[in-house]
């Protein structure tokens, strides 16, 4: 295993009894943690005994990564604190992770639950799953650990089910997405790399020399690039998405008034425009109370580790 493992940290606003059983009850569990789809514990004959699970993953094309596990959560003083300590494994040929342990612990504090986890996993596949996991698999689920976990916070404060604030975060993200793909694409194929004749006929409608209107086109490319990285880079800022409605907004208007003539034809500027901002204000809209890993702590603090 590595040294460092995978830590995350957050400040739920809610009782400790409300966090322990929406992480200690499998049915609930598996609603807010993205890593999981399926948990089910099995039959625990002993109550003195580790809590025996197993865990079902789906990944694409309909595949599914199955394995296995066991907790021990202890209530050291039901009003300030808990802790749940697991091992997990897994046989499944597909599954990166052979084995691994971690923690979650419970901090009652003032106004909330200090809520942390720490854990770390062996891979297999040698050399190459160590790689894949360094570059790829570790970062991933690291994000998804906090993404989950700030998935539950806004479960336990402001009582957003898990299943919205999923449907939000994907309608938020394919909207942004395709936004800022409509302005990388724009400025880069009919503007720079393929100069379209309608790019330059629209320009030179309004007066300009066409020696004038090839360099605005070059500009206004160079420029659509920038706004598309912008929107999908930063990903929760909101002033791309404001200043495409502006600019769409102005295009439209300026299509209309100087050439008309494109606006009634097939595959025309104005619906284009008009379907980019009604994209970007689904964006606007849907960015309220999403789940952010930026929302939580991700190095853990010398005192807290294992």
């Amino acid at each position: 295993m590595s040294r460092q493992g995978i830590y995350v940290e957050t400040f739920i606003r809610g009782s400790l009894d409300d966090l322990w059983q929406k992480t200690q009850t499998p049915q609930l569990h598996q609603r807010w943690d993205l890593r999981f789809s399926e948990i089910e514990y099995l039959p625990r004959p002993d109550p003195a005994q580790p809590q025996q699970f197993r865990y079902t993953t789906r990944i694409a094309f309909g595949l599914r990564i199955s394995g296995a596990g066991e907790s021990l959560g202890t209530r050291d003083d039901p009003a300030t604190g808990a802790t749940s300590a697991l091992k997990f494994w897994s046989d499944d040929p597909k599954s990166l992770i052979r084995k691994g342990s971690g923690y979650w612990k419970y901090i009652a504090q003032e106004g909330g639950v200090r809520f942390l986890t720490w854990y770390d996993y062996e891979t297999r596949f040698g050399a190459l799953g160590r790689l894949f996991d360094w570059i790829i698999f570790r970062p991933l689920i690291s994000w998804a650990t906090a993404w989950s976990f700030d998935r539950l916070r806004l479960w336990i404060e402001q009582q957003i089910d898990p299943g919205v604030s999923l449907r939000s975060s994907v309608i938020y993200a394919l909207a942004r997405i395709v936004v800022g793909f409509i302005w990388l694409y724009h400025g880069l194929l009919p503007k720079l790399l393929f100069l379209s004749k309608d790019e330059m006929a629209l320009l030179m409608n309004t007066g300009l020399r066409p020696d004038a209107a090839l360099m605005i086109v070059r500009i206004v490319g160079i420029a659509e690039i920038v706004l598309g990285l912008a929107t999908l880079l930063g990903w929760r800022w909101r002033w791309p998405l404001l200043v495409s409605l502006g600019l769409l907004g102005v295009a439209t208007v300026g299509v209309i008034v100087t050439s008309p003539a494109y606006a009634v034809a097939a595959f025309n500027p104005v619906t284009l425009n008009l379907a980019t901002m009604a994209l970007a204000v689904i964006a606007l809209i849907s960015d309220r109370d999403l789940p952010s890993a930026r929302h939580c702590q991700r190095q853990p603090k010398e005192a807290n580790k294992a």
